[in-house]
């Protein structure tokens, strides 16, 4: 399974943080190279690390593409920055963040670092994930996404911290 999170929390040209997640996942298609087999609902979800930012929209997509992961990859990052992303401080706010999060059961530990390595520690992955692939087993810790979703705070669950978006 080839996952992508996607998350905003600055409107932009798109609209709103939801248009502008929706948007992205439109121009990964555009190209023919890269086919959504399904999506998440989206979630709002506070930002990681605590901060005064605006709450993120986050959703997981699922994707069907013969692009090796760095090809994959740099797709992400020419979407992000045809939508106005500029890359400045880690954890900034962001008009879109596209990141590829598993690659069927690859694991890499290069350019490019599959599954992603802070999968299993973000709820505004995991919850989206499971709202189509609960059992999605992670390559590298061998634990479904729900089973690892389970096992993170009940504050990093809590509706203080991720709750479901309403649909645009």
């Amino acid at each position: 399974m080839k996952l992508v999170a996607v998350g905003a929390n600055l409107p932009s040209r798109f609209g709103t943080p939801q248009q502008a997640c929706q948007s992205a996942l439109t121009r990964l298609e555009a190209d023919g190279d890269i086919q959504i087999l399904t999506r998440s609902g989206w979630w709002e979800t506070a930002p990681v690390p605590v901060s005064d930012q605006p709450w993120y929209v986050n959703g997981v997509a699922q994707i069907e593409t013969t692009l090796p992961p760095e090809a994959l990859l740099a797709r992400l990052h020419a979407v992000e920055a045809e939508m106005g992303r500029v890359r400045t401080v880690t954890n900034a706010a962001r008009v879109i963040d596209l990141d590829l999060i598993a690659y069927d059961d690859r694991r890499l530990d290069g350019a490019v670092v599959l599954p992603h390595p802070r999968l299993h520690q973000r709820a505004f992955v995991l919850a989206p994930l499971c709202d189509f692939a609960p059992g999605w087993v992670h390559p590298g810790l061998g634990q479904t996404a729900e089973a690892l979703l389970n096992a993170l705070p009940a504050a990093d669950r809590a509706p203080a911290a991720i709750r479901r978006a309403a649909e645009e």
